[in-house]
């Protein structure tokens, strides 16, 4: 693939020197490292996101105090490395991971190129900054609940949630939906598909911005004009049940982990409340989920937007007491974690806006694949 220039080392060099930590959202740097392979990915430049570990370089999980020295990479950044991928540094996460803000415990906190003093979204905040502001044409994220798609859609940048097998799954932030693709090693078909309108909240009572369901509207009747057919669609009576599942699975993760302090022992604590029935349970609707939304909703894809409103400022989250910020991290995007609980693809795009910063519009596959899904969002984001 060709490269352009303004994505080369030197490049990136030269930017950096003009913006602190806070502007470039790296925890760590090291423009020196050379790539440790040739392959499909040579000359591509990204950063890893800082809950992985890059052997040399510091993880800390989001927090200054959780900091240690991997000797070797996680499995998924090191084939990105095998592949010819030049890994420069660490972007920033909060800790553990656990919220839809990017507010690591003392290291810097990213802000949002498209909103100046806002959150750039989480938990890959420090990866959707870097794209969104051309540092790197595309930076390593995970998506557990949100975490890819809704940065991105913070941002104005794309966002893709491979399917998976777990709850969370490695992926990209990056600037255009082929550039998604190429790095999953993906061809996206555009399929014949039945897109369902989704724009009530799923899993939060709030309003929705204006300019969000609008974006949605035009989204809507961009895939009628190339021969889509769409229907409005309601939430699906098992949501509240799907919702339940979704917090029992991410919370039951962080149960076996030492005790901690603030809002990341808060969700240890609920974590170990889950019991074994419980969390078999939950189990068990996730893998029923695919098939009950099919069957509902009779449609192939669903579009809803990614966020209800536009990115608060920054500390908005951390300063609610703990129930208080989860249920308002739940209200910014009250649709993204039914593809984590169905472990199927989703992506969130940008939508230009009169007057306004491009905001995210997101697709979710019902029955298509990764390819299909990819293909169906390239008609809105060609």
């Amino acid at each position: 693939m060709e490269f352009s220039p303004d994505f080369s080392l030197a490049a990136l060099r030269e930017s950096l020197g003009h913006l602190s930590a806070e502007e470039h959202g790296f925890t760590h740097l090291d423009l020196e490292r050379a790539p440790q392979a040739e392959g499909r990915l040579s000359g591509w430049i990204l950063s890893a996101k800082d809950l992985n570990d890059v052997a040399g370089m510091p993880t800390t999980m989001g927090h200054a105090q959780r900091t240690y020295l991997p000797e070797f990479s996680d499995p998924f950044i090191e084939r990105l490395e095998q592949q010819g991928a030049r890994i420069v540094g660490k972007s920033a996460a909060p800790e553990l991971g656990l919220r839809v803000d990017t507010e690591p415990v003392g290291l810097p906190h990213p802000d949002n190129p498209l909103y100046p003093g806002k959150t750039p979204g989480g938990s890959s905040g420090g990866a959707a900054v870097q794209v969104a502001r051309g540092l790197l044409r595309a930076a390593h994220a995970s998506d557990g609940g949100g975490s890819i798609r809704v940065p991105a859609a913070a941002c104005g940048v794309v966002g893709f949630k491979p399917s998976g097998e777990e709850l969370a799954v490695q992926g990209f932030i990056a600037r255009t939906v082929d550039d998604a693709a190429f790095l999953h090693e993906l061809c996206p078909r555009t399929p014949r598909a039945r897109v369902g309108v989704l724009v009530d909240p799923l899993f939060a009572s709030t309003a929705v911005a204006p300019h969000m369901l609008q974006a949605v509207k035009e989204a809507a009747q961009v895939l009628e004009g190339q021969g889509f057919e769409t229907v409005s669609i309601s939430p699906y009576p098992q949501a509240d049940e799907t919702f339940q599942a979704f917090q029992r699975l991410f919370m039951r993760k962080l149960a076996k982990l030492p005790e901690t302090t603030g809002y990341a022992e808060w969700i240890r604590q609920l974590g170990m409340q889950v019991s074994n029935a419980e969390h078999a349970a939950a189990r068990e609707h996730a893998a029923q989920l695919p098939a009950l939304l099919a069957e509902y909703w009779q449609v192939d894809a669903i579009l809803t937007p990614m966020l209800a409103y536009d990115p608060p400022r920054r500390g908005a989250f951390t300063s609610l007491p703990h129930q208080e910020n989860f249920d308002e991290q739940t209200r910014w995007s009250p649709w993204g974690s039914l593809f984590n609980v169905a472990m199927l693809p989703a992506v969130s795009i940008p939508w230009k806006v009169p007057d306004h910063p491009p905001v995210g519009v997101h697709l979710g596959g019902i029955t298509l694949d990764d390819a299909e899904l990819l293909g169906l969002a390239k008609v809105l984001h060609p």
